[in-house]
């Protein structure tokens, strides 16, 4: 297992024979999930996530792959495969359509179904390719094979890649409950026939490598969720991921034993609901969901809401209730059931949430109090067992922050794999399959790329850290008039300050500092605004630092009197 750290350059070419392997995003995170496959000369992708921002990347939306490295390649691409429709797996499609539209978007029905309606709030109409598992398509020197695997959401595919450099299973998102709500389960015997095949390099899910012995059964939920429903007085609240179609049947399930209505709240929830129940894969009483209109007049025991939020997205629906700017206030007595797991980064905003609604006179039922949750990845078993059936040649963890990866790894090798055939690679990492043995080759730019409000990449690590800085330290801004012969002010600097707390005495000796500041330009005959500008900055940010401990944002404004 080399180590990834070390220093690496551009990758060189990649031989007729060989199969490129790259991560741009989903290695060190969970999210972002995005892989490119090179060979002959042409690129085929699994999955085009997004990954969700945490509480140091302030204003940022979501973040998307770095496309760089591929740019100039747009029309090599032959296809992009989506192994199932969860946003971190398809939320980056609709900026990669707007570099190409026509770019070919293979997956499931259900898949499928999910991204269009995304993309069409994106104006954008995608060629799609619906398959099920035991398809087989063809795309460019690529041959693909799809196979059934159980997650958390329905319709979900592992993909087996074959071409001349050799054969690739990817796993996408899986587990192996044996009791799953719609019956599908993982495909181990075609898992098992691909071994007996050949995989010469195994890409499988880390998230939960960690985690001893078997992910629980989706239906051993059924008994907490019901007494939710059995007891709370008043309305029951419930925040999913607006994809996770499973756990909603279970709520809808329950709502309907329990004589309660449902209402959908959140305009990604009532989209995708329709849509699950549209296509079958959501099995929905009738007369159990109303209008949110409607459900508002009904008696509070009568009364089931399910929204977005279930990571602490300021903007969801629950956030809002939280803080008490949405229609629906949560009062005394009710219940709010939080069925959805924390994504790691999540979990300060997650908990501030629940402190909110526990002040507002809520119960709050989660994974920390109940057993309303479970994880839609293998547990190490499972792995396991996967790599005990499929035998390959190679490994390469996907999906999962660094310790995933490398625990995942540690399982690969205790079942025979050998060390030097297991790849810990990250994001940008290069990873060529030659003459069956795959290695690290070099690197490329992957970068976080932040979607702010309509602008894409324009932030930066340097935006951020200035915003920050304004929420930690406030703004002082200094206005400075002065004589342009002497450079000195005609009249005392001006401190004006937001969100910097005072004194009357805080900017008294900052006033000298700024004037010898001002005598300095002056002697070394600097005559740009902006330079004396960006002096007065440091020398006050300075002042502040070594006397007040403080580090606002400072500007300068400069006027020739």
């Amino acid at each position: 297992m080399p180590s990834p750290r070390r220093k690496l350059s551009a990758p060189p070419r990649l031989p007729r024979n060989g199969m490129r392997i790259t991560a741009l995003g989903g290695l060190g995170e969970v999210g972002r999930n995005m892989t490119v496959f090179e060979h002959a000369g042409k690129l085929m992708i699994v999955d085009c996530g997004v990954l969700f921002p945490e509480e140091h990347q302030p204003g940022i939306d979501v973040i998307l792959p770095d496309f760089t490295s591929i740019r100039d390649r747009l029309d090599d691409i032959e296809c992009i495969v989506l192994t199932h429709g969860h946003e971190d797996h398809i939320g980056g499609v609709p900026y990669l359509l707007k570099e190409r539209a026509d770019i070919p978007l293979i997956g499931s029905e259900l898949t499928l179904a999910f991204i269009t309606a995304k993309l069409k709030e994106h104006r954008i109409t995608p060629k799609t390719i619906q398959v099920e598992a035991g398809d087989k398509r063809k795309a460019g020197p690529f041959d693909l094979e799809f196979v059934a695997v159980n997650h958390s959401i329905p319709d979900s595919l592992a993909v087996m890649i074959r071409s001349k450099a050799g054969s690739v299973l990817h796993t996408g998102d899986f587990k192996m409950d044996q009791f799953p709500l719609d019956g599908r389960i993982t495909d181990l015997r075609s898992f098992a026939r691909l071994g007996e095949e050949g995989v010469d390099l195994f890409l499988t899910d880390s998230t939960n490598a960690e985690v001893p012995g078997f992910t629980m059964s989706e239906k051993d939920l059924i008994p907490a969720i019901d007494q939710v429903f059995q007891t709370s007085p008043r309305r029951i609240i419930v925040s999913s991921f607006a994809s996770h179609v499973h756990r909603i049947q279970q709520v809808l399930d329950a709502a309907h034993a329990n004589g309660r209505k449902v209402a959908f709240v959140g305009r990604s929830m009532v989209r995708n609901m329709k849509i699950a129940s549209d296509l079958g894969y959501l099995n929905i009483p009738k007369g159990l969901v109303v209008d949110f209109r409607k459900i508002q007049s009904m008696p509070d025991h009568k009364i089931t809401l399910v929204c977005t939020g279930s990571q602490g997205e300021p903007m969801a629906a629950l956030a809002r209730m939280a803080n008490g700017d949405h229609q629906i206030q949560v009062g005394e007595g009710d219940t709010v059931l939080m069925a959805s797991s924390l994504i790691p980064g999540n979990e300060n905003a997650i908990y501030g949430i629940i402190n909110k609604l526990t002040d507002l006179g809520a119960n709050i039922v989660h994974k920390g109090n109940a057993k309303v949750h479970v994880s839609g990845h293998a547990s190490a078993g499972e792995l396991v067992y996967c790599y005990n059936i499929v035998r390959p040649k190679n490994v390469m963890p996907v999906h999962g922050e660094s310790k995933h990866l490398h625990a995942n790894a540690e399982l690969a090798r205790r079942t025979g794999v050998p060390e030097d055939h297991i790849v810990i690679a990250q994001d940008g990492m290069t990873v060529d399959l030659i003459d069956g043995h795959a290695k690290i080759s070099g690197k490329v730019e992957a970068g976080l790329v932040y979607v702010d409000g309509q602008t894409i990449g324009a932030a930066t690590e340097d935006t951020l850290a200035e915003r920050r800085l304004l929420s930690g330290g406030g703004v002082v801004t200094v206005v400075a008039l002065i004589d342009p012969d002497t450079y000195q002010p005609v009249e005392p600097v001006e401190f004006l300050t937001k969100g910097f707390v005072h004194d009357k005495r805080t900017f008294d000796g900052a006033q000298n500092q700024v004037a010898k500041a001002l005598s300095r330009a002056k002697q070394d005959k600097v005559d740009d605004i902006g330079e004396i500008e960006e002096l007065i900055v440091e020398t006050v940010s300075g002042y502040l630092r070594r006397n007040y401990r403080r580090e606002p944002a400072v500007m300068a404004v400069v006027v020739d009197a």
